[in-house]
């Protein structure tokens, strides 16, 4: 799961009073109000799941069998700046 973020929104307080009142109708803090406002606004939608190309999975594939040979970027360069 994400981990959550913090969003700061500014309102005019029209809006607010607005909100605070429907908010009181469920018993709920303006914040968890709004917070199940936008839930409710996203709930169908679906979230895009883009398909790779298959060169793309093609290198994919080729990266992960050659995991073994991985060295970290660290080593590399002290490596490189030893042998200059």
């Amino acid at each position: 799961m994400n981990s959550p973020i913090q969003l700061k929104v500014n309102l005019s307080e029209e809006l607010q009073d607005l909100l605070r009142s429907k908010a009181s109708k469920f018993g709920l803090p303006l914040t968890q109000y709004v917070k199940h406002v936008l839930i409710k606004d996203v709930e169908d939608e679906e979230y895009p799941i883009f398909k790779a190309s298959s060169e793309t999975e093609e290198d994919a594939k080729q990266a992960l069998e050659q995991l073994d040979k991985a060295v970290e970027a660290k080593d590399f360069f002290t490596k490189l700046q030893n042998e200059g």
